[in-house]
């Protein structure tokens, strides 16, 4: 099954080669994590089956709160905690597309646009 990681090692090179000093830094922290998530990059534990010996190595986790593979089971529960909170009317979601000449703006100011 094709992961978020997948997609980054494929095309990230590319994207930080366009975006990346424009990038913020949280944004940047959360593609390394992706990419190191679950690999020998950060390590891991060596168990063993009591039963028959068996060696299995558990590489670590992230812990990036953007990360699929270490938040499924969070996300899940705030999806689900968002519904309950919908009214029971219909209603419409918007997304638009901002023009081209506001994107590096929003990109680096993200949290006052």
């Amino acid at each position: 099954m094709l992961e978020v990681a997948d997609i980054l090692r494929q095309y990230g090179p590319a994207y930080l080669e366009q975006f990346g000093e424009k990038m913020p830094a949280r944004q940047r922290r959360a593609m390394e994590d992706l990419l190191r998530c679950r690999t020998a990059a950060l390590g891991g534990h060596l168990y063993q089956c009591n039963e028959c010996g068996r060696p299995h190595y558990s590489y670590h986790s992230c812990r990036n709160r953007s990360c699929p593979k270490c938040h499924a089971g969070d996300t899940q529960t705030w999806l689900q905690q968002r519904q309950a909170e919908l009214l029971p009317v219909p209603y419409y979601h918007v997304i638009f597309t901002l023009p081209q000449e506001l994107r590096d703006l929003t990109r680096r100011h993200q949290k006052s646009l």
